[in-house]
């Protein structure tokens, strides 16, 4: 089953990915090593699982937790680029596959992002990150543009008390997205790892399958303050405004027309309880928002118009690290409940025969449900294992006769597997293979769209090289 999408990879993806390879095995790019590695005089395993970016160790957490402050101030500077190739498995059913499959089966330039990272004095720190989109519009005789937007953002002040009998890191971060802040790799903000490209054949790799996020989404303004107590209890709570004034700059480059516009303060929290014994290191954990969010980010006038979101999460991982050996496994989910505006509630909806349907819903349910077991033997070799689901309540808002992207259910149901391998040459890149496939897709496996297209016609393959400076 995996075979033919695999020969269907163009040799151009070959002979790019290729002379990529060459370029980063060179001696002298090998040896220029990320902002973070030049300031702690680590290797990249020590923060992260068997070499994973960004996937975090116990020290990689440390190290964040303290506000990036570990080690002796360098060279803040580093970045990050990505290049794949993404194949949709029937981009048949169709009536235009230019549009709906941009750039299938061909190599390209996906996305790059530089960061201003690390220590700024002894309690302070940062991390920031700005992204370029290689294919962020496109304009109407084809041709792609390019935008760059500020992405994470992450300022930290931080403190440690340690004694023989109590061990207490405490801090303060500024941050633009809920749980950025973060330690662990089951994070909303972490547990999708690989950058995704934007045009439309990546739209069902799995990075673009449901991940546990809260529904307020990114280019926000927070300050959660934190605590954590003899490396076993976290506590974190803060939150949430519109990036607007002094902190607009957390939202630089995104159009307003993109930007989350929110009412007042919107409180986030997170709870973890933690344990490392030898080798292993488990952690059960749960976290939560509320968000009142406007549906026209360009007018926050009408308070009719909020859209109120009520986020309930839990997580786990375990990890176990022991060279050549790394194991981690992460499962997450999370439960959003959305009360619409009074103007869209109870709407009638119609259709394509004009025949009436259930009136909208004034409150919907999506529940998302994620796992992932990975391992990595020697820092070098590795495969991921990761399943998702999500559902949800059936709301005729969702209904669409849209060919590809329709949903003619109302319902939200996405379900199915990714299978992984990938390959760490040098610390600083990985080479990575992944295959997603789908039981459900929009509510139903088969016809989902109403014009005969099966949840199995969007199984895709996505080769990746990404590599960090």
């Amino acid at each position: 089953m995996i075979c033919r999408p695999i020969r269907s990879i163009r040799r151009g993806a070959s002979r790019t990915l290729g002379a990529l390879l060459v370029v980063l095995l060179l001696p002298g790019i090998a040896s220029a090593l990320p902002t973070f590695n030049r300031q702690t005089g680590q290797n990249c395993q020590a923060c992260h699982a068997g070499g994973q970016f960004p996937e975090l160790t116990a020290y990689g957490r440390l190290f964040k937790l303290t506000g990036y402050t570990l080690g002796a101030r360098t060279l803040p500077f580093a970045g990050m680029a990505v290049l794949s190739d993404s194949h949709v498995n029937n981009t048949s059913k169709s009536d235009d596959p230019k549009a709906d499959f941009q750039k299938n089966d061909q190599p390209i330039f996906a996305t790059a992002s530089v960061f201003a990272a690390g220590k700024i004095t002894d309690n302070l720190g940062a991390f920031l990150q700005v992204t370029y989109d290689n294919y962020a519009s496109q304009s109407d005789d084809g041709h792609f543009h390019g935008h760059t937007n500020v992405d994470n953002v992450d300022i930290r002040y931080a403190d440690r008390s340690i004694d023989a009998n109590h061990d207490v890191i405490w801090g303060v971060s500024t941050n633009n997205n809920p749980s950025v802040s973060d330690v662990w790799n089951t994070a909303a903000a972490w547990m999708q790892y690989v950058p995704v490209p934007s045009p439309t054949s990546s739209r069902f790799i799995d990075g673009s399958t449901p991940y546990p996020g809260f529904a307020a989404g990114g280019n926000l303004a927070g300050l959660t303050g934190y605590l954590f107590w003899n490396q076993t209890l976290y506590v974190e709570a803060g939150g949430y405004r519109s990036a607007t004034g002094p902190a607009s700059f957390m939202s630089a480059g995104v159009a307003d027309g993109d930007k989350t516009k929110l009412q007042g303060t919107n409180p986030y929290w997170r709870i973890a309880v933690s344990h490392d014994w030898g080798p292993h290191s488990l952690m059960v954990g749960t976290s939560g928002m509320n968000a009142d969010v406007y549906d026209d980010p360009l007018d926050t006038s009408d308070p009719s118009t909020l859209h109120h979101f009520r986020d309930l999460g839990v997580d786990a991982q375990y990890q176990y690290l022991l060279d050549p050996h790394v194991f981690t496994a992460q499962i997450a989910y999370l439960r959003d409940r959305q009360r619409l505006p009074a103007f869209l509630a109870g709407q009638p909806v119609f259709d394509v025969n004009g025949n009436p349907l259930p009136d909208t819903n004034a409150v919907d349910r999506t529940n998302v449900f994620r796992a992932k077991a990975s391992y990595v033997y020697d820092a070098h070799y590795g495969g991921s294992l990761s399943f998702f689901n999500q559902t949800g309540t059936t709301d005729s808002a969702l209904y669409d006769p849209t060919r590809v992207s329709g949903n003619i259910s109302g319902n939200p149901a996405v379900r199915g597997w990714t299978y992984e391998a990938f390959w760490t040459p040098v610390q600083y890149m990985r080479i990575g293979l992944q295959y997603t496939r789908y039981d459900k897709y929009n509510g139903a496996s088969s016809n989902y769209d109403g014009f005969g297209r099966n949840a199995s016609d969007n199984d895709s393959l996505f080769l990746y090289v990404w590599a960090a400076y």
